[in-house]
């Protein structure tokens, strides 16, 4: 889950002192540990592999200005090398029998479902806080995130355990909501910047004369989110039932469990063993786990066809999307389903 939003821009409406004061740190350490990328290339201590990954992240980062018409300034032309997995940990949470995430609101950012810590254990004593206030909860590790724009955010080295094609992906990715953000809206700008990210990949691709990115991969994302978005609507179905809390209690194991079941015979019969989502699906899921699916490709379609409308056209493209960002929620909510309705992904069948 790639693209989300730096916690540095929270800082203004954070009610509490300690919360401001350790992001303030953290996106401190960044700026102060970040080296320009072309410094680390040339220091001849630079390990050759490193320096190959930052070459084609700094010719991804002048191919998102020259040819895809993202911002041209300092961000993704500093590297910090990280001693610790992720950047960023993002605790979100829910009560036990609702989808309604506990939001969090600040000025630039607006409304977000979780809280970021750039210390995994303050992370976990946030999740302990939610817990013990009997909510669903779920720490998602976030490699790579974007400042708005207020500072020259780096190449990470978390970021570095991906493969090339997801690496300047993640980078126009981020650029997009450097170019464009809308305050509260997190589906249109993820699905704003995914579709900038899948459409730039493919151009960075060809301009490098390699083929397109493959579909498969692409299709068992969309499978697996699909099956994820099914056992959140069994669950909202129940949870709204109004039934006592023993039966939703109950229900809500028994939808996780099948759930469960319908992955396992699609990863053993139809995907051949790819065990990629294991490691989610044998973890805790509640409703907290549940919360960042559905929001990264939602209007994804809606986007594809403005590009299509624009002729294919950056500038032309972002000035449609601009407008559609002046609209108040409900109209561009409606403008997007004009465009294309959301993508629905057909369900393998039931075992």
């Amino acid at each position: 889950m790639g693209a989300l939003m730096g916690a540095l821009v929270a800082l203004a409406g954070c009610s509490s002192v300690r919360y401001y004061a350790h992001v303030a740190h953290g996106q401190g350490a960044l700026l102060t540990a970040r080296r320009p990328i072309a410094r680390v290339i040339a220091d001849p201590a630079t390990d050759p592999a490193l320096a190959t990954r930052l070459r084609l992240a700094l010719a991804a980062r002048d191919f998102a200005s020259s040819a895809l018409d993202l911002p041209r300034n300092r961000s993704y032309t500093y590297y910090v090398a990280l001693n610790r997995p992720y950047v960023v940990w993002n605790v979100f949470a829910t009560p036990a029998y609702s989808l309604a995430p506990v939001n969090h609101c600040f000025p630039v950012a607006g409304c977000v479902a979780y809280r970021g810590y750039f210390d995994r254990a303050k992370a976990k004593a946030e999740a302990t806080r939610q817990s013990s206030a009997g909510n669903d909860v779920y720490i998602g590790g976030v490699p790579a995130y974007s400042t708005l724009g207020w500072f020259a955010d780096p190449i990470l080295s978390s970021m570095l355990r991906w493969d090339d094609d997801e690496l300047a992906a993640t980078i126009f990715h981020e650029l997009a909501h450097q170019k464009l953000y809308v305050k509260g809206d997190t589906a249109f700008n993820e699905s704003f910047a995914t579709f900038v990210q899948e459409e730039g990949l493919r151009q960075w691709r060809l301009s490098r004369h390699l083929p397109p990115p493959g579909d498969e991969d692409d299709r068992k994302e969309a499978t697996f989110e699909a099956m994820v978005l099914d056992l959140r609507e069994r669950l909202r179905v129940l949870y709204a039932s109004g039934t006592d809390a023993a039966s939703m209690r109950a229900g809500k194991a028994r939808e996780i469990a099948g759930f469960r079941e319908r992955f396992a015979a699609l990863r053993d019969g139809a995907w051949h063993g790819d065990h990629r989502y294991d490691g989610w699906v044998d973890g805790p899921i509640n409703n907290a786990a549940l919360l960042p699916f559905g929001l990264y490709g939602q209007w994804v379609p809606a986007f594809t066809a403005l590009y299509a409308q624009a002729g294919h056209h950056w500038p032309a493209f972002f000035a449609r999307v601009r407008e559609l960002a002046r609209l108040d929620s409900e109209a561009r909510e409606a403008s997007l389903r004009k465009l294309a309705p959301p993508t629905v992904v057909a369900l393998p069948a039931a075992p």
